[in-house]
């Protein structure tokens, strides 16, 4: 199945038409990267794009009532809203998908400072210090934190016990233009993969339809809309592939 965007970029300056662009996308010939050891060693680098995502332990439920998927994007934001831009999100009933981009390494360091300020009796309990981490070591400590402050909250509700997320988190490099579009289109598309919803285009906990409401938000919107095109070439995409049988290379171990 091939699926062509046609964007075209029009730049009035003297009225001479500046940019055009045409995007070809064959999906079915996109290798989404299995989960791989790799996955689970990739360093996170300044300013580069990554498909993050993990499950529970044992596969049982990440979520039990819409008050705890509220309270995972609200934790998220809290512990990686100054260290990462989001651009695509799905949480499902026992693992979620991220697709992110680090901050700058000045932003992502200034961030830390902060951070650690606010939380400055832990930090000195642990030794930190921010000039001896790497860009991987804070992101990494980052989502550590956040995955323990979710467990702790829903362990309590839930009168559980023990680890909740797979460790180590898994992460892939998201490294070409192609890649990315169907990842876009990937994550939006998974509550219907796994047979949750009958049209993912319905589906609340994912970023599909936020992207489209015009309200300001931390998620990167108007970003990814631009990457399509507009609006009306981010629709058609999913619109044209709903239903799409995904080839086998593209299931994740999830």
């Amino acid at each position: 199945m091939f699926v062509f965007i046609f964007v075209i970029q029009e730049y009035a300056q003297n009225s001479q038409l500046l940019k055009g662009w045409l995007f070809c996308f064959n999906i079915k010939s996109t290798r989404i990267k299995m989960a791989k050891k790799e996955h689970y060693y990739t360093q996170f680098e300044s300013e580069r794009f990554y498909h993050i995502y993990n499950r529970t332990i044992d596969k049982g439920k990440l979520f039990t009532n819409e008050g705890n998927y509220a309270f995972f994007l609200k934790k998220y934001d809290e512990y990686l809203s100054g260290f990462l831009d989001t651009y695509a999100y799905c949480l499902l009933g026992n693992h979620f998908h991220l697709l992110v981009k680090v901050l700058p390494e000045s932003t992502v360091r200034e961030n830390l400072q902060k951070f650690e300020s606010f939380n400055s009796a832990k930090i000195l309990a642990q030794k930190t210090i921010s000039k001896e981490k790497t860009i991987h070591d804070i992101i990494s400590h980052q989502l550590k934190k956040f995955f323990q402050s979710y467990s702790m909250a829903y362990n309590k509700q839930q009168d559980r016990i023990g680890t909740l997320f797979q460790k180590p988190f898994k992460r892939a490099l998201v490294d070409n233009e192609k890649y990315f579009t169907n990842m876009v289109y990937y994550i939006h598309a998974n509550p219907q993969k796994h047979g949750i919803v009958s049209d993912f285009r319905e589906y609340q906990w994912s970023s599909f339809k936020r992207i489209l409401i015009e309200k300001p938000s931390k998620l990167k919107k108007s970003e990814v809309l631009e990457w399509f095109g507009n609006r009306e070439h981010y629709l058609h995409f999913h619109n044209i592939n709903n239903g799409f049988n995904f080839p086998e290379n593209w299931n994740l171990d999830e």
